[in-house]
């Protein structure tokens, strides 16, 4: 069986700030997120909330802070809350983003690696919108 969690990253060529500002705004999230593409997001209190291929899902995003900690929590139309830790970690003039895929129970080895899979096709894309 594979490991509890996996760290999925990329670098960035470009200062961290500047990424962890747009990453931040969920209103972009459409635009890097498969999942998430093509569905439009909304704001409703202090969460946000669009349809995904699983149904009706709603995000609650970390507050904005000087850390590069872009953490969400998932909740999933099961009412199941899945936890995202997101970083952004400054390195020289660029940025290394970090998402932590944590295995779910039940989750075999294949769809373990197609979650990463996945979280890595998600920030390769955010790479190529923010290196442009």
């Amino acid at each position: 069986m594979s490991p509890h969690s996996r760290h999925v990253s990329v670098r960035i060529d470009r200062d961290a700030a500047d990424v962890y500002a747009y990453a931040a705004d969920p209103s972009h999230l459409p635009a890097w997120a498969a999942g998430l593409t093509g569905q439009p997001l909304e704001r409703v209190g202090d969460r946000w909330v669009t349809e995904s291929p699983m149904g009706r899902i709603e995000i609650r995003f970390a507050a904005p802070n000087p850390y590069g900690v872009l953490d969400h929590d998932v909740t999933l139309p099961s009412g199941e809350v899945v936890h995202n830790p997101l970083r952004v970690i400054r390195d020289g003039d660029g940025c290394e983003v970090v998402f932590t895929v944590r295995r779910q129970p039940r989750e075999s080895d294949e769809q373990f690696a197609a979650d990463a899979a996945a979280v890595l096709a998600d920030l390769t894309t955010l790479k190529r919108l923010l290196e442009g």
